[in-house]
C-alpha cells in the first residue's frame, strides 16, 4: 500500500474516532444545543470526505473495500457547500449508524 493511502486512512480513522469521542454520551437534544460540537462534528466529516476524494484520485483500487464511499463524498460536499440545507438529526443518524461501519473498514485496510 502507498505511503499517501495510508496516510489519508489514517486520517479518516482519526477524525471518525474523533467524532466518536466528540458525541460519546450525549443525546440528539446535547448535539442540537451545542454549537461547538456540531462544528467539531461537521469539520471531521468534511475531514473524512475530503481524504476518500483524494483517495478515489490517487488510490481509487482501495475504495472498493469502503462501503458506501461515494455516499461519504457526497455528504462532505453537502456539508461544505450546502451548510444551510444540514439537518442535525440526518448528522446525528450518521453518527450513530454508519461511522461505526466506515471505521471498521478503514482499519481492515490499516491493518493490511
Amino acid at each position: 500500500m502507498q505511503l499517501e493511502t495510508k496516510k489519508l486512512l489514517f486520517d479518516i480513522f482519526d477524525a471518525g474516532s474523533a467524532i466518536k469521542r466528540f458525541v460519546k454520551g450525549k443525546s440528539l437534544v446535547d448535539y442540537q444545543q451545542d454549537e461547538m460540537m456540531r462544528a467539531a462534528v461537521e469539520r471531521k466529516f468534511e475531514i473524512i470526505g475530503e481524504a476518500l476524494r483524494r483517495l478515489q484520485i490517487s488510490d481509487e483500487d482501495v475504495l472498493e473495500d469502503i462501503r458506501e464511499y461515494r455516499k461519504i463524498i457526497g455528504f462532505r460536499n453537502l456539508l461544505a457547500h450546502g451548510y444551510d440545507a444540514i439537518s442535525d438529526e440526518v448528522v446525528w443518524e450518521i453518527c450513530q449508524d454508519d461511522l461505526s461501519l466506515l471505521l471498521e473498514d478503514v482499519s481492515r485496510l490499516l491493518d493490511r
